[in-house]
């Protein structure tokens, strides 16, 4: 069973600020907006939180020097190869070893953050996303009571909507 809804396309970013503000004052929480192109007002309004992806990039990185200089120590001991008297674990020629391994493991963990918090693949369209949001409208859904529906609907048609349908 899906939430009741109601969606508005806007042509024109300040609309769409007006009516986003209006709603955020208004104590409407469950809202998803949907732009083109990242807009930095709509960030603002939002108060969109930083992105928990780089911690999978630090985490990523750190597990794969880890790896690396593990990885290579644990195999001159296990195949010792003594040259020219230098000893069996020597850090230096490991470095290369390690960094390789930073990039590949933080690489890897990256892309899986990223699909993680993005929730992908969907396999079903999100409730009020229309195609004209991946084009050249501004799409802001809401969802709420039908109290809340009601004023989420006026306050689109004050800043200007061009279209408001329920979701």
């Amino acid at each position: 069973m899906s939430v009741p809804g109601v969606v508005g396309v806007f042509a024109y970013l300040d609309d769409a600020v007006r009516a986003l503000r209006e709603l955020k004052a208004g104590g409407h929480a469950q809202l998803t907006v949907y732009s083109p192109v990242p807009r930095h007002e709509l960030d603002e309004v939002l108060a969109k939180k930083e992105s928990p992806v780089r911690m999978f990039t630090l985490v990523g990185g750190l597990t794969g020097v880890s790896f690396g200089f593990f990885y290579a120590i644990a195999t001159s001991l296990d195949w010792p190869l003594v040259t020219g008297g230098k000893p069996i674990v020597s850090l230096p020629p490991y470095v290369v070893i390690g960094f390789e391994t930073t990039i590949l493991i933080g690489a890897l963990a990256t892309v899986a953050g990223m699909l993680l918090n993005a929730k992908l693949p969907r396999f079903s369209r999100a409730p009020g996303y229309d195609p004209r949001f991946s084009c050249d409208r501004i799409g802001i859904v809401s969802f709420g009571g039908p109290a809340q529906l009601v004023a989420a609907r006026e306050i689109r048609d004050r800043a200007g909507a061009e279209e408001v349908r329920d979701v």
